[in-house]
Formats: structure tokens, sequence, C-alpha cells
């Protein structure tokens, strides 16, 4: 530690002797370091030759100025009074012919510009000297000090200062103004450099545009028409961008088949370049994709061919036997899941984004608080609104889902079968009622087809039938190539034969119940509307409302079918 610096003698500083005797002097500073306001900074080099070049700069203006001057008030007064020999020994002999010489110098005058009451000079320092007169004749001086870019943009001044008398522009480019008013009236000569460039931006992004539209327009207009390929550049080989960007002009082409066709060429041929290409760029089989596009126009066909091209998001079901639905998530946003309700249409249902942590291992879903189970296999459940004490038959139960939707909806109360004719699928049924807790079922493997001679008179059943499964296609691709007409057929009798078994065996007269829901994961009208006329015509039977707010109406007609 040292002693603190005196830098005032009228502070003073408190002294002692501190541990050490020895006193320390006071610190001396440099003068050089005293701030001082009558110590001025020499200039540099180049700062004098700077101030050596401005002051020259200025002189030669004020010279060229008071020539122009001069001039001017030559030739007003060559025209008042006749012309003198030696007017002044620096004019040339041009200056002195400043008046018309022809015979119309008796009428024709030069325009004289009027000039104000005041008159303006440049220093040799480089201020502006304005001269004013006042109303009692006084000459009043103001000084404006002139920077260097007013001298530059003067540098190259010619005969153009004969027609004015005003200062040199600003830094900016503005001119001055002979009349006293402000000069932001003077419009668009005032305007700062990034104003003019933004301006003349913008008209150029305007023009840009209006170019463009015009382009788009002659494009739509001009359109070419698509050049259909020939039998040889159908078998060579393309990318997916290529195969694609023929799917759009195909589809535009039929779109508009009148008008962009090409001549004496069939809808047909279109369509089967579009089966092909469609084939080629989702990898399905022609069988499938004709009849994809025989159910499908060609805008919804895209549509869904890209919709099962995406994964479907995970989503849970609330088990209502043992927790609610809001604990149930908050317990796993705990845990780092990041989840939301599916919608408004169900109160058990959660749909998950991301989880740091397994889904299908954590201490809720060992403890049967949950269920994963896709958020369509929800509806049939809902349609069929079981109710409490009563029996009810889930046909093709495993791996056990719905059925055990159904037992939470009946609060345990009542029967439940739960059968399903393949047995080692079975046990994942009696897996998940175990962990989920219910106990108010029975569990059997019996073939459906024969399910009435062993049980009647049901109030409920539930007929979730094996499909063709072309409404998952995202959960199972295989069935993009797998599938065709046999195994379609096949189905649809199985189907068939399943749908009148579940009918026999309702009781008709059940005072609560005496309903029957048939539902498929498959798109096809075979294994949908077919089996349910089938059993329109074979059972007395009629079509209900299911009671939900979304969804489409199945075919009334379809195609030659009616």
């Amino acid at each position: 530690m040292g002693r603190k610096a005196k830098f005032s003698s009228d502070v003073k500083v408190k002294k002692g002797p501190g541990r050490k005797a020895r006193k320390q002097k006071d610190p001396v500073i440099p003068k050089s370091l005293l701030a001082s306001e009558d110590v001025k900074k020499p200039l540099t080099h180049r700062q004098k030759q700077r101030v050596h070049k401005r002051v020259k700069k200025l002189t030669n203006l004020r010279e060229k100025k008071q020539l122009a001057r001069a001039k001017k008030e030559k030739a007003t007064s060559s025209v008042i009074e006749p012309p003198k020999d030696d007017l002044d020994s620096n004019t040339s002999d041009e200056d002195k012919t400043t008046a018309f010489t022809d015979q119309n110098n008796t009428w024709l005058k030069p325009v004289v510009k009027s000039r104000d009451n005041r008159k303006k000079s440049l220093k040799s320092d480089g201020r502006e000297r304005k001269i004013k007169v006042d109303a009692n004749g006084e000459k009043v001086e103001s000084y404006k000090v002139t920077k260097l870019n007013d001298v530059l943009s003067n540098e190259d001044l010619s005969d153009e200062a004969d027609s004015s008398d005003a200062p040199p522009g600003d830094e900016f480019g503005s001119a001055g103004s002979d009349s006293g008013l402000d000069t932001d009236a003077s419009g668009g000569e005032d305007e700062l450099p990034i104003e003019k460039a933004a301006k003349k931006l913008k008209k150029q992004h305007t023009e840009d545009m209006k170019l463009a539209e015009e382009e788009m327009q002659m494009n739509i207009t001009d359109q070419e028409v698509f050049a259909f390929p020939s039998t040889e550049a159908k078998q060579e080989p393309l990318g997916l961008n290529e195969v694609q960007q023929r799917i759009k002009d195909v589809v535009m082409v039929l779109s508009d088949f009148k008008r962009l066709r090409e001549q004496n060429r069939p809808r047909s041929e279109y369509i089967e370049l579009l089966r092909d290409d469609l084939c080629t760029y989702y990898s399905y089989n022609q069988f499938l994709m004709d009849r994809l596009m025989e159910l499908f126009p060609v805008s919804e066909l895209l549509e869904f061919l890209e919709a099962s091209e995406v994964q479907r998001p995970l989503t849970i079901r609330a088990n209502s036997l043992k927790t609610r639905r809001r604990d149930l998530a908050q317990a796993l946003i705990n845990r780092g899941v990041n989840l939301d309700p599916v919608g408004k249409w169900t109160k058990v249902g959660l749909v998950i984004y991301s989880s740091t942590v397994p889904v299908g291992a954590t201490p809720e879903y060992l403890a049967g608080h949950y269920i994963i189970q896709g958020a369509s296999s929800l509806l049939p459940v809902m349609a069929l609104a079981p109710q409490e004490n009563e029996r009810i038959l889930d046909m093709c139960a495993a791996p056990g889902g719905k059925a055990s939707h159904i037992a939470a909806v009946m609060k345990n109360t009542g029967v439940l079968f739960a059968n399903d004719a393949n047995q080692e699928r079975i046990k994942a049924v009696v897996g998940n009622f175990h962990r989920l807790g219910v106990v108010n079922s029975i569990i059997c493997s019996y073939d459906g087809r024969k399910f009435p001679t062993i049980m009647k008179g049901l109030d409920r059943v539930l007929l979730d039938a094996p499909c063709t499964g072309t409404g998952v296609v995202a959960k199972d691709p295989t069935v993009k190539m797998s599938k065709d007409q046999v195994d379609i057929q096949r189905c649809c009798n199985l189907q068939r034969q399943l749908l009148l078994a579940a009918i026999d065996c309702v009781n008709a007269r059940s005072s609560t119940g005496g309903y029957v829901v048939y539902s498929t994961c498959s798109i096809l009208p075979e294994e949908n509307e077919w089996v349910i006329d089938y059993a329109l015509r074979k059972r007395d039977v009629k079509i209900v409302p299911m009671g939900l707010d979304f969804g489409k109406e199945g075919f009334v007609n379809y195609r030659h079918h009616r």
C-alpha cells in the first residue's frame, strides 16, 4: 500500500506513520497527463496539409464567385449604358459582348434574375459570411463554417454559377434557398441520400413485382401442354423427383382434360400412366392402387397416400378404474413426458409428443393406470355406449384394448365376455386385464361364427372384425404389396358370417340394449358397406345413429352398385 496522491493543494491528505516509520514522498504527476484547457494539441503534418488544401480551394472558389458576379454586373450595365472600351483589365473579349449584337437589341433584352437583400462571401479561413440589410439600412453579418464536403462538391464549378448567387450546397447535396424560407419546403432536394436510395429501391421493387405478376399470368395463359411419354420413354428408369413431377403434370392434365390433353389421346392412357407412377413413388402394387383410384378422386387420392406415409402420434387411454386423466397427466409430466388431451370428444385419451422415459415401462404403466391404444380404437366403444350391469360380448377381443375400455365404462359391473379365436393372442388379453384391474370379465376362445350356439341373449355386441388393414398403412406398410383380390374376398366372407353371428347373439327385446357395433381398419367398400348391406338383407335389423359428431357417412351407391 502507498500514500494517497496529492492531486490538489487545497485537499489535505491524512498523514501518519502507519506500519513503517519511513514516510513516502508525494507522487509527482507529469504535466502532460494533467488535463488543462490552455494546452493545445499541435496539428500533425497530414492535418496541416488538409487545412492548407481547404484554404486554397476556398480561395479559388471565392475568386470564381467574384468573377461570376462581376460578369453579371457587366451584363446588366451593358443593357442600360453603351459599352465602354476598358471595363476591366482581367476580362476577355468574350466577356465584353454580353448583350445582343443583332438588330433585335433595341427591343430584346436578356433576362435578369432578381436578387434579394443578402450578400454572401467566403473568408480565407473557410467561413461563409452572410450580409443582410435590415430595415434601417445597416448591414448585419453572420458567419457559418463551411465543411470540406461543400468545397469538394463545388470543386468543378463552371459557368453555371452565372445563373445563381446561392451559397454552395451542404454535405447532403441540398442547395441553399435565396428566399428566407425553411429548407424543408424545397421538397425532394432536401432529402437525405438514404431516403433517395430507399425511394429508388421501393420503385424498383414495385416494378419487379409487376413484371413477375405479368410473367406468371403469361405462364398460366401460355402454359405448355404436357408431352405424353412414348413407350420407350416409359421403360427408362427415372428418379423420384422426375416421377413426382410427372405425377403433378398428369394430375394437372386430368383436372382440365379437355384443354390440356394431347390430340386423340384417351383419358385411360393418362390414368394408366398416373397409376404406374403412383405405384413407383409410393411402393404400392397395381391391384391395390387400382382400388384406391376407383375409391377416391385424384386430389383426395394424393392426400390419402401422403397421409398414409406419416407416422401416427402415440396415444394412450387413461384407465378410469384406477386413476383420473388429470392425475395421470400430471404424473407423466413430472417424469418428462410432453402430452396433451386427444380432443374434446374423449375424456380418457392423451396424445404424447415426446418422452424422456419409455412410455411402456413407467411405474404408472406397470400399475395399470393407462394402456397404449390408438385414438381411433376409442370410437367403437363410444358408439357401443355400454351401460352398467349389462351382458356385453367383444367377439374379437385380442389384445384387449377395447374390451378393457368397455369394462372401465361399465365400472366393473355386469358381465363382459372377451372372446378371440386365436389362443395365442388370448394371453395378451389376460395380461392386460390383470394389469388394468378388470374383474367382471369372462375370457374365452371360440370361433365367433359358432358363438350363437354357445350363448345368446346378450345386451350389446362389439365386432371389431379381421380385415385387410388398408386404413392403417402407416402402422403396417407391408399392406402396400401383400394384399390382392383373394385376401379381400376371404376377409369379406369371414366378416359377413361374423356379423350375422353377432346379430344372432343379441337379445332384440333387451330393455337397455339390443345393439351391435361393427368396425374394421379397412377403407374398402367390400369390407364395410357391402357387409352391412348383406346383413340388412339377411336379418331384420336397421342402422341407427352412433351419436358421434365427426366422421362421414358411408357410401349409399358406389360405381355400379346401388
